[in-house]
């Protein structure tokens, strides 16, 4: 694939330490605890009596991410969002990010350029500084690993084992769309293989492809508990379907679920679009990943500061851990819900 822009700058031009020098020269800091940023052997930060919150995610070309229909701004964009949602997942604040990666010499500097522009609108976004990281070669394809560290007061940290039986379970925002957007370019990337001359064909389909390309982190529903005076009791994001996620959280908790398929929330486009790929709209909600909302759980005595809340949805309730992992279907059938979602070691999506 060509990454030309108009020119091409070939990075051996700059070597490791200009390549460095040439992306970070822009960078602003803009939270306090940024004691040290980039330019050292290592950065400095103080998070003074807080608790240091850290998480790392890798994406790998050709099994994360296709650079045949994905643009690298937003590509370096989502690698940051990614991070941050596991961040606020734990109820915490990211405050900086490291960004290591490996590229290959199909990738002139304008393209590596266009890579951490995203990068640094999200750093923006979130009021995120990134502080340091690595580039070297690659043989094989772009690898970019990101670590995100945070900081909370210890008595706000939300882990993903503290669900107890009769609470409530919520989640953010709707399910599926990421999944169905990315059918939708994969569906196009083969009519393209077929016929390159052939346009393709994603009017109407916006904002399934926004939550594929372009995801955001939920920092707004963390401030919005907050707000409510509400600390949910477990929580996690929704990186691998809501079905897996829902098992971490029961497993960790030592509990089981009661889930309503009528009740999880799916956007018209993302259910119109699964109908028309003849998939189950349910089925994408609970096995398809990538929708980075965060799933939750809270004590009963706080559903009435959460029901008129547009963006989060109950969508079940704990139960006894003999009860098992229950899915009330629409038609009244109980199903055993099953770790369906993505597996990366497994397999593409």
């Amino acid at each position: 694939m060509d990454f030309d822009n108009t020119a091409r700058t070939e990075l051996n031009e700059l070597g490791e330490f200009g390549l460095i020098k040439h992306l970070t020269q822009h960078i602003e800091l803009q939270q306090p605890s940024t004691i040290k940023g980039v330019g050292d052997d290592a950065a400095v930060i103080d998070n003074a009596n807080l608790q240091t919150i850290i998480t790392t995610d890798m994406l790998v070309e050709g099994v994360h991410f296709d650079l045949s229909y994905v643009p690298l701004k937003h590509l370096g964009y989502k690698s940051v969002v990614v991070n941050l949602s596991d961040v606020y997942a734990m109820n915490a604040e990211p405050r900086q990010i490291v960004v290591s990666i490996a590229i290959s010499n199909r990738f002139g500097l304008e393209a590596v350029e266009e890579l951490y522009a995203g990068m640094l609108l999200a750093c923006k976004k979130y009021k995120v500084d990134l502080v340091g990281g690595d580039t070297t070669s690659s043989l094989s394809g772009l690898v970019i690993s990101i670590t995100a560290i945070g900081a909370a007061k210890p008595e706000d940290l939300v882990y993903r084992n503290g669900a107890k039986e009769g609470n409530l379970v919520c989640v953010s925002g709707d399910l599926g769309g990421a999944y169905m957007g990315l059918q939708l370019l994969e569906r196009e990337k083969a009519v393209f293989k077929e016929n390159p001359k052939l346009q393709p064909d994603l009017e109407g389909k916006d904002y399934i492809l926004e939550r594929q390309l372009k995801p955001e982190a939920r920092k707004d529903v963390v401030e919005l508990l907050k707000n409510l005076g509400i600390k949910p009791t477990a929580m996690i994001d929704i990186s691998d379907g809501l079905s897996s996620e829902l098992l971490h959280l029961c497993t960790q908790s030592e509990t089981g679920i009661e889930l309503y398929e009528d009740k999880i929330p799916i956007d018209p486009q993302t259910f119109e679009t699964a109908r028309e790929f003849n998939l189950d709209p349910t089925l994408c909600a609970l096995s398809g990943g990538e929708d980075y909302e965060l799933l939750f759980t809270v004590d009963l005595k706080d559903y009435d500061k959460l029901k008129n809340q547009m963006d989060i949805t109950i969508i079940g309730h704990i139960t006894a851990k003999e009860k098992g992992y229950l899915m009330v279907a629409k038609a009244g059938t109980v199903h055993e819900l099953t770790a369906q979602g993505w597996n990366a070691l497994l397999k593409k999506p």
